[in-house]
């Protein structure tokens, strides 16, 4: 239990980090219509199943399409 309270204040602003880039590319899926590849759905269920960074940065790379 020790172990886990020393390396808390370190864990905190990860999670926090991770679940506001995770809201906003949720936001950002929900407001805009176009996509590079696949569709809204796909792009949601990549970014919920893949939460820990990964489907949010694979949305920015290759699902949203340049303004």
């Amino acid at each position: 239990m020790s172990e886990i309270q020393e390396i808390l204040p370190l864990l905190i602003p990860i999670i926090i980090l991770e679940f506001a880039l995770l809201a906003y590319t949720l936001r950002h899926i929900f407001t805009h219509s176009n996509y590079r590849y696949g569709n809204r759905t796909v792009w949601v269920i990549v970014t919920l199943v893949g939460m820990q960074f990964i489907g949010p940065i694979l949305y920015f790379l290759l699902g949203k399409e340049e303004s």
